[in-house]
């Protein structure tokens, strides 16, 4: 790759808003969300479910739903253009093209009326349908739609999801060895969106915390796994089979309430129910994002002057 393909982020996400209009209102399920992605570069991007990834993935793809969604604000610049500004003919040509993604479901994303080999390629005809091969199989053909042109970005949204984890170790070696041999030839990068900690430890270069539909942490995979600067962050570290701490046979570390409603968002962290360390502010108002490196951030109060832990 030369100088004049890494000056620039392939993806920069730029306060992307997006809302849901439900019976009971509207709903912000993305709040000022925003990240970069390197060509060659595997992201990963965490949290618990309803937090935001996979609608953050459906936006860069343009494929929400609307209605009842809508994108309501942000930029979504690829390779120097906005995404965001396409008319939906060459937003059709991205998409497929140099923008791939891998659902977490595949048997939704596979016509049921056309061979799998229809569906990948001419010269590729299986005669098997999709509903005689196996979920991790599905998943494999899933990888090689996705893979067929080449794209320069690759989203893999929760790949493994409902495979046991046999399976889910070969999906993942395999987007892996797939993305560094294509890294020779042109560089693609990997969104990959889990919430398994140990796919993040093996894959990703850097990692992205969403939580309530807003970024609360930036890091290295390194930086993130081994010292955790975010109280959620923390939570869903110490929630992890194999990484806890706790007395042999104590139950896992857990999380306590839920993830709060997005149809009011109020003024301070989302957070601020949950977290140990809240402090009067926390709910009063948002904390600003503090840099703790050339691409580390942080948004939390504890991190801005005059926190304490």
């Amino acid at each position: 790759m030369n100088a004049a393909m890494t000056a620039l982020p392939l993806l920069s996400v730029e306060g992307l808003g997006v809302e849901f209009r439900t019976r009971l209102g509207v709903a912000r399920v993305l709040d000022e969300v925003g990240f970069t992605l390197a060509r060659g570069e595997t992201l990963a991007v965490v949290g618990e479910s309803g937090c935001g990834k996979s609608v953050t993935a459906l936006a860069i793809m343009r494929l929400i739903p609307q209605p009842p969604g809508r994108i309501a604000s942000g930029r979504l610049m690829f390779d120097g253009r906005d995404l965001l500004a396409l008319p939906e003919s060459e937003m059709r040509r991205v998409r497929g093209n140099r923008i791939a993604m891998i659902f977490q479901e595949p048997m939704t994303s596979l016509n049921p009326a056309f061979t799998v080999g229809d569906q990948i390629a001419e010269s590729l005809r299986l005669h098997e349908y999709p509903h005689q091969f196996s979920g991790g199989m599905r998943q494999r053909v899933m990888i090689a739609l996705a893979l067929a042109c080449q794209p320069d970005l690759l989203i893999a949204d929760e790949p493994t999801t409902a495979l046991d984890v046999t399976v889910q170790a070969q999906i993942f070696d395999l987007i892996a060895e797939l993305r560094e041999a294509s890294a020779t030839q042109k560089g693609t990068a990997v969104m990959l969106i889990t919430h398994d900690m140990g796919a993040v430890a093996e894959m990703a270069d850097r990692v992205v915390v969403m939580y309530a539909g807003r970024v609360v942490e930036t890091g290295s995979a390194v930086e993130i796994l081994e010292s955790p600067q975010h109280p959620y962050t923390r939570g869903l570290i110490a929630c992890a089979p194999g990484r806890r701490t706790a007395v042999p046979g104590q139950p896992l570390e857990e999380i306590p309430g839920t993830v709060p409603s997005l149809l009011e968002r109020g003024a301070g962290c989302m957070f601020a129910e949950r977290c140990a360390s809240a402090m009067p502010r926390c709910s009063s108002a948002l904390p600003p994002p503090t840099l703790l490196g050339p691409s580390r951030s942080v948004q939390c109060w504890l991190h801005v002057e005059g926190g304490t832990a």
